[in-house]
């Protein structure tokens, strides 16, 4: 099959190149990746996923999906999808493996401790919103799960509905946010920030690419805000927390981010397929780089698979005690 074997030597060669961030995506690959950045996570079993070391781990399980019903948990490692190893892949090629259409069925074998499960699980459309709004007592708790296309407004609607019903404090949640677009971080640390305080910084080699700085649409300015970080926070993620950390708007809690903080520039080809390559990095209002080095929290609480399983929250407690 020539298309085959073109988009093989296509990948082949892209890898070459050393950067586990610049990737070819296939013209399917490249649909599905821009449905996820515009909101669209479309039908599947339920499931966030992250690299750790290796393997592609379940972060989150997302509530009243077919994940959830079939007994997958946070934690559990992926290794084979419809019988195909999947030990090695990428996380982007664990997902897309994963998802399909609504109402057919998926194979997955999952690695639980020593012990090897086998799931079938009934594909589902997602219903996953990038925000969502908690309230407990006179705490507001936002939780940004993705930087998408609707993460921006969402956000800004919530911080509102948090500034009029008076909250004394909001927790923002980015534990296992993995980024998204910059264009949402920055309308989201906005809602803290003086106008025109700086966010972050591109750069390629010692060179300044662009400052982005905040918008001045800031309700929360002033609010006293915790946010919670995890190892799977990364990206977008990371460049919110370092502006709120650093522009001393917030206090983080949890564990030392990722450390994704480079820049990725997107081209589209002629049958669809596109492009991704890194073409700068990111550095905190204090010029610090994100990248390999993540957003060091100013209280490390760990949150073990154990207690997520066990519905304990020892990260938000602390916060709720800040």
């Amino acid at each position: 099959d020539q298309q085959k074997l073109t988009e093989g030597a296509s990948k082949g060669l892209v890898e070459a190149a050393g950067d586990k961030y610049t990737e070819y995506m296939t013209a399917k690959e490249a649909e599905q990746f821009n449905k996820i950045l515009s909101g669209d996570v479309g039908a599947g079993i339920g499931v966030e996923l992250a690299k750790d070391g290796q393997s592609v781990k379940v972060v989150r399980v997302l509530a009243k999906n077919s994940a959830q019903s079939a007994g997958i948990l946070p934690g559990d490692i992926i290794l084979k999808v419809n019988d195909e190893d999947v030990s090695k892949k990428s996380t982007a090629e664990v997902s897309s493996k994963i998802r399909g259409d609504a109402g057919t069925t998926v194979k997955i074998s999952l690695l639980r401790g020593q012990d090897i499960k086998e799931f079938s699980v009934t594909r589902a459309k997602i219903e996953n919103p990038s925000v969502e709004l908690s309230k407990n007592g006179d705490v507001a708790i936002l939780s940004i799960y993705r930087f998408d296309s609707e993460t921006g407004a969402l956000a800004k609607k919530y911080a509102e509905e948090i500034k009029n019903e008076g909250f004394s404090k909001v927790i923002l949640d980015l534990r296992g946010n993995g980024g998204g677009y910059v264009q949402a971080a920055k309308t989201v640390a906005s809602l803290w920030l003086e106008k025109n305080a700086l966010i972050v910084s591109e750069k390629t080699g010692s060179k300044t690419i662009e400052e982005i700085r905040a918008t001045g649409n800031n309700p929360l300015k002033g609010m006293k805000t915790v946010i919670l970080l995890d190892g799977t926070s990364a990206s977008a993620s990371e460049i919110v927390a370092g502006a709120l950390k650093e522009n001393k708007a917030a206090t983080i809690v949890g564990e030392k981010s990722y450390g994704k903080g480079v820049v990725q520039s997107l081209y589209n080809l002629p049958m669809g397929e596109t492009l991704k390559v890194t073409t700068a990095r990111w550095y905190t209002p204090f010029d610090h780089s994100i990248n390999k080095t993540g957003i060091e929290p100013d209280q490390t609480i760990e949150r073990t698979f154990d207690d997520v399983n066990a519905g304990k929250d020892p990260q938000l407690d602390a916060a709720k005690k800040i």
